[in-house]
């Protein structure tokens, strides 16, 4: 995956504020991001889940619950899922 490389200047006390060490601050600014694009419905749970750096989208949906988030997970969506499972399971 292409990246891009974003700078923004954030006040001292934000580490406080969400209480998170600022060794964390990328990777829950990147959540936050994630989570808030799929809430607005302009990305998908794997796009989501890609952006978030989670390691699958079961692991994404948790973060959305998490958050209180609605996941908008269909039948087709699972349909998908297990025939991508089964297509890698056959390898």
């Amino acid at each position: 995956m292409e990246t891009i490389k974003a700078t923004i200047d954030l006040p001292g006390i934000f580490p406080h504020l969400i209480k998170k060490d600022e060794a964390d601050i990328p990777s829950f600014i990147k959540q936050t991001i994630a989570v808030e694009l799929y809430r607005e419905g302009k990305i998908s749970l794997g796009k989501a889940a890609e952006l978030a750096g989670a390691r699958n989208k079961w692991e994404m949906m948790i973060i959305l619950s998490e958050r209180g988030v609605s996941v908008h997970y269909t039948a087709k969506d699972a349909k998908s899922d297990l025939k991508t499972l089964k297509q890698f399971l056959r390898k």
